[in-house]
């Protein structure tokens, strides 16, 4: 099987259309407010193997090791700036999960904002990590986990596997203040993850027949605001998000990635009546060196020549016909049997945009 035709046949039975299927209103939609809150930090990794960072040159790591020392009651000279190898300045990334209260755990993402060359070995030292606002909502600590490796020769070759100035701490920060969440009353938001006004209507639908006519309100197609009955709360939003909803289908589309070759076509994807044929244009140039010798007497000089030799080939493209509301199996088969490269199924599929026939939106990235 060629390149193309693997390509295709992968892309077919990634998005052929299938029947329609529920989902619960969880996988469709998140109830408005209950998010996670990003958090952010800074700190210093100590234990480094002599792969910190190169002080002279980072100056930021020296003055947060001096105030760090400075606090824990150690006092370094004026004008004297430690240069050491083992320390490696961090920024320190987090999400802090809905509802989460103090004294739980979460998973922070450490990586180097110097010169660190690598951050395998070390400890990260106690460092907050604040929120949009300012406020410290957590305290990260721990030894890294470093998924990648290198090695090096004195020479200056070196081998490298995955990054290793960023690492993990698994439950490496411990939640100190909780995030307010949605008072217990009042209406609930549901937001779907995909703007489609069939599925909002089709929520609504499931809503009003679970809990009664009423209950539920489409705003537009992606806005859904509910009325709760009469009920414990965390039962009720329990209740509504295990609630089946077959959502609409998606719009016919086609994604190409020009720099890859990559072509993705959506199940609704139909074709108009049109005729296609798409030959190839090779160019070959063969490079040669002759030597110029002059005559005997001649007082010239024997020189290189160069001489290029320009070939252009084309060969003759196959005319292959879509029928009217052309299926995507019709399709894939119809531009497997001329055997196009991926760069080729680009330029048919552009054609036939611009001709009209193509019944789908096409996104180019």
């Amino acid at each position: 099987m060629s390149a193309s035709q693997t390509l295709l046949a992968i892309a077919a039975m990634l998005v052929v259309g299938s029947p329609v299927h529920a989902e619960r209103i969880k996988d469709l939609a998140q109830v408005a407010g209950v998010r996670g809150n990003p958090l952010v930090g800074y700190g210093l990794v100590v234990g480094l193997d002599g792969s910190g960072d190169r002080t002279s040159q980072t100056q930021f790591t020296v003055q947060s090791l001096k105030s760090m020392l400075d606090q824990l009651g150690v006092t370094i000279p004026p004008g004297v700036n430690p240069q050491l190898k083992n320390v490696a300045a961090v920024a320190i990334s987090a999400e802090l999960p809905p509802y989460a209260k103090p004294g739980q755990n979460i998973d922070v993402t450490v990586s180097s904002i110097g010169n660190a060359g690598s951050l395998r070995g070390g400890t990260l030292l106690m460092a907050p990590l604040k929120g949009a606002d300012g406020q410290v909502y957590a305290v990260a600590q721990g030894t890294l986990v470093i998924s990648g490796f290198g090695a090096g020769g004195k020479d200056g070759s070196r081998i490298q596997v995955n990054a290793t100035n960023a690492g993990t701490i698994p439950n490496g920060a411990i939640v100190e203040r909780a995030v307010p969440g949605n008072p217990q009353g009042g209406s609930v938001t549901l937001n779907l993850h995909e703007f489609d006004f069939t599925t909002a209507s089709r929520i609504v639908s499931a809503i009003d027949r679970t809990f009664g006519a009423g209950h539920a309100r489409a705003v537009d197609g992606v806005t859904i605001e509910i009325a709760p009955p009469a009920m414990d709360r965390v039962a009720f939003l329990a209740q509504l998000e295990s609630l089946d909803v077959s959502p609409g289908e998606a719009a016919a589309k086609v994604i190409v990635n020009a720099r890859t070759g990559t072509v993705v076509m959506g199940g609704n994807v139909t074709v108009l009546p049109a005729a296609v044929s798409h030959g190839s244009l090779t160019v070959s140039i063969t490079e040669n060196a002759q030597v110029s010798q002059p005559e005997a007497f001649a007082r010239g000089d024997t020189v290189v020549v160069p001489q290029s030799t320009v070939q252009a080939t084309q060969s003759g493209g196959r005319m292959f016909k879509f029928e009217g509301g052309t299926s995507l199996d019709a399709i894939v088969r119809a531009v497997n049997a001329v055997g196009a490269a991926p760069g080729d199924i680009v330029a048919i599929l552009e054609a036939l945009k611009r001709a009209g026939a193509l019944r789908a939106e096409l996104e180019v990235i």
